[in-house]
């Protein structure tokens, strides 16, 4: 038997009393992780490492001869107390004792020589540090779970778990017990968010989780070149420029002339884009080439109400009994919308059918209760009284009083669909208001929504104008000679007297029906600028 003692065993971390029998790593579960890779996983995938690789925080992490691709990964680190076999979603997370911060560290120049299960790049000795101290599951309030990495001391990765991951840790812990027994002491790396890059010797990361008072400390991992030759026989580092940009990711260039940067906040960019019209979007993606993300013939239970969140996805077929029959309780809609995560709006294709409904009220108050921004579907609703009454819009081309059994398949979840005349893949950005939904590319997101509030503040100052009287010739589009005039007016918006900020500055309710509709047509003149179209040209 192996010594547990972490006293006495310096390949264990003193947050565990015990060398786990699993170290099971999830390949990709955080939203914007799975963007940065370009697919969303419809379910968690998963590799093993080995129990030598723990280490403890101080610890030295070795970039091993040859290699110049050694990418951190802050990650929670669950550990299993008692054994999990074929355990409900619902009971997944009762069977996690303790959490604490992990680094799944890794040397992309051996992954070709893996073939996918990450043993050599990823099973180096030391490469999963983790601690310092366990956190009692039991007293953890998992909305207030946040991970954090720094390098040198800069925040690289900032990510709150409930919010962010596509896969709930009770819902990981299910999924490898259907197949696998979890024991007491294994542990489960639940994956990183963005901001993974690469480091090199002389450089500190370090990874702490917290929730509220409650805190892993930080793991700390000082990266240093390591002491021993590698040679043949066995595949030798090599790294490409595919492996350098996988690698690199977006934290920083390839050149690693650039600081790194703290990852991107999408609960930001939702926010953000709830502050703006569907028809300032539509405009703002038109002028970038992108005419295809508006869907057709949409209405919403809630037209008062902002909807932004990424997709969730479920396609119906047309009705067939055999099998329909076949599908069994839980059909794709159903899976769909108990997988459903807080944040996400639930895409039905339903072919543009108005002829039985594709969602009622209980189904969509689950989806509410789960967290859901929204429901969309280019098919009719059912109880459409009651899904009035929910908190989230649910928008739909029609009203039916039959069972969607009457015409549709739900058949299959996590995948593209076509809905409303718009391809949707899982994970894109859907934005609604009353005027109807519009996609976006998550990639784009951030872009399209700094022009959109720079399209609004110009269209406030010329609405202002309108309304005292002034004609729109010379004024609308916002030309080059009113610019001067447009900016003196828009420091005078984030003056203190104004109490606005100059990011989001109000615009006049009476002024904005108005102008939200005059937003789609608008097409800049060849002297207009506009802030947030640097590199378009």
């Amino acid at each position: 038997m192996p010594e547990t003692n972490p006293e006495t065993n310096p390949e264990i971390s003193t947050a565990l009393d015990r060398v786990p029998g699993k170290i099971v790593a999830v390949h990709s579960s955080y939203r914007s992780r799975a963007a940065e890779r370009g697919t969303i996983p419809a379910w968690p995938s998963y590799f093993l490492k080995p129990a030598s690789s723990l280490a403890a925080s101080g610890d030295p992490v070795a970039r091993p001869p040859g290699c110049e691709l050694l990418a951190f990964e802050g990650e929670v680190a669950l550990v299993i107390g008692c054994r999990a076999r074929r355990v409900s979603r619902a009971d997944g997370w009762g069977c996690v004792a303790h959490l604490t911060a992990a680094n799944d560290f890794g040397v992309y120049d051996l992954r070709y020589a893996d073939r996918g299960s990450n043993v050599r790049s990823k099973g180096v000795d030391g490469f999963t540090p983790l601690g310092p101290r366990l956190i009692d599951a039991r007293t953890v309030d998992l909305a207030a779970l946040r991970l954090r990495t720094w390098v040198n001391g800069d925040l690289a990765q900032d990510a709150w778990p409930a919010r962010d991951m596509l896969f709930g840790f009770g819902d990981i812990v299910a999924d490898l017990s259907r197949l696998l027994t979890l024991e007491p002491g294994d542990v489960i790396l639940t994956g990183t968010p963005t901001g993974s890059t690469v480091v090199t010797p002389g450089d500190v990361v370090e990874v702490e989780v917290s929730a509220g008072d409650q805190s892993s400390g930080r793991l700390r991992s000082p990266i240093v070149e390591a002491d021993y030759p590698l040679e043949p026989p066995g595949a030798m580092p090599r790294a490409d420029d595919a492996q350098r940009e996988a690698a690199y990711g977006p934290a920083r260039s390839v050149r690693g002339n650039t600081a790194h940067q703290p990852a991107g906040h999408d609960q930001e960019i939702l926010d953000g884009l709830r502050e703006v019209a569907t028809a300032t979007l539509a405009a703002v993606a038109r002028k970038r080439g992108l005419n295809g993300l508006t869907l057709d013939g949409l209405r919403s239970t809630r037209p008062a109400h902002k909807m932004a969140g990424y997709a969730r996805t479920v396609r119906y077929l047309p009705l067939r009994e055999d099998l329909s029959a076949a599908q069994g309780a839980m059909n794709a809609q159903k899976r769909a919308i108990e997988e459903i995560r807080p944040g996400e709006v639930l895409v039905i294709e339903a072919r543009g059918d108005p002829t039985a409904g594709t969602i009622g009220d209980i189904l969509a108050l689950r989806a509410q209760v789960r967290g859901a921004a929204g429901v969309v579907t280019d098919g009719a609703i059912r109880d459409s009284a009651a899904l009035a009454g929910l908190d989230i819009p649910v928008y739909h081309a029609a009203i039916h009083p039959a069972v969607l059994g009457r015409r549709h398949i739900p058949w299959e979840t996590g995948v593209t669909v076509a809905c409303a005349g718009v391809t949707i893949q899982p994970g894109d950005i859907l934005v609604g208001d009353a005027d109807g939904v519009i996609v976006l590319p998550p990639d784009r997101a951030a872009e399209i929504l700094a022009a959109a509030r720079e399209q609004e503040r110009q269209e406030q100052f010329v609405a202002e104008r309108v309304a005292a009287g002034e004609s729109i010739d010379g004024l609308f589009p916002l030309p080059e000679a009113r610019r001067a005039e447009y900016q003196a007016w828009l420091a005078q918006q984030s003056s203190p007297e104004s109490h606005l900020d100059p990011g989001h500055c109000a615009i006049d309710p009476v002024v904005t029906r108005r102008m939200r509709r005059r937003a789609a047509e608008w097409t800049p003149s060849s002297d207009t600028a506009e802030a947030s179209d640097d590199g378009d040209a």
